[in-house]
């Protein structure tokens, strides 16, 4: 079972929005704060710009959006003040610790596979009590490729000994996490939290869930195409 982390396990995106406003005093810039980071993570991935480097680039970049230009030193600045209210506001859904807990219990090998790059991942999971949680931490930073890319997702499959055809990934993104594993030949998984329902074609394949606590269920009463998870 491949579990996506920011807004799947993670509220990242309130905790995002409310550490940006706090910064600028402004509740609507984050669209593009997450144009500007997508473009940034991309880079990084692609081996066009140095993890290091990233944070303090993306934060420049935004700034200079909103017309203020700043030097390395003070995007840091911005950037440590941003990151410190950041950690103290990353909070688990709900629902996170009953699903895996219940995974846990049925002998489920778990992997969590992000795009987003860097130690911090691991962090966030080791401050909210996940960090020995998953069997494999998959962040795109560090191997090079990212989701949607099928190669992503084989290598984790790879990596914990699974068939892809016995995998299931779920994440809050249909194209980079449902569809994609789809395609890879994975089971995927759409957590579709905001229950965007008919407004949302979803592809043939992909299955759907509004919460984590229908998780469960849908391993349960699919199983036989789902497919078996790989056993610890």
């Amino acid at each position: 079972m491949c579990l996506d982390i920011d807004d799947t396990l993670i509220n990242f995106t309130a905790a995002g929005r409310r550490s940006l406003e706090g910064l600028i005093g402004r509740a609507d810039m984050w669209p593009l704060w997450e144009r500007v980071t997508d473009d940034h993570v991309a880079r990084v991935v692609a081996g066009e710009l140095a993890y290091a480097e990233m944070h303090r680039s993306r934060t420049a970049a935004f700034l200079a959006e909103l017309g203020v230009h700043v030097d390395p030193e003070q995007a840091l600045e911005f950037e440590d003040r941003r990151t410190a209210l950041l950690r103290r506001s990353w909070r688990l859904f709900d629902d996170v610790l009953p699903c895996l807990e219940w995974l846990a219990a049925a002998g489920v090998t778990l992997a969590a596979v992000t795009n987003a790059s860097g130690g911090h991942q691991r962090e966030k999971l080791a401050r909210l009590g996940l960090g020995t949680t998953f069997d494999y931490v998959a962040i795109a930073g560090e191997m090079g490729v990212a989701k949607p890319d099928p190669v992503m997702f084989h290598k984790v499959c790879s990596a914990v000994g699974c068939d892809p055809d016995h995998a299931v990934h779920v994440g809050d993104k249909l194209t980079t996490d449902a569809v994609g594993a789809r395609d890879a030949g994975l089971t995927g998984v759409w957590l579709d939290r905001h229950d965007t329902g008919p407004d949302a074609e979803v592809p043939e394949g992909v299955q759907v869930v509004h919460t984590l606590a229908e998780l469960p269920e849908l391993l349960v009463s699919e199983f036989a195409r789902v497919g078996v998870p790989a056993q610890r």
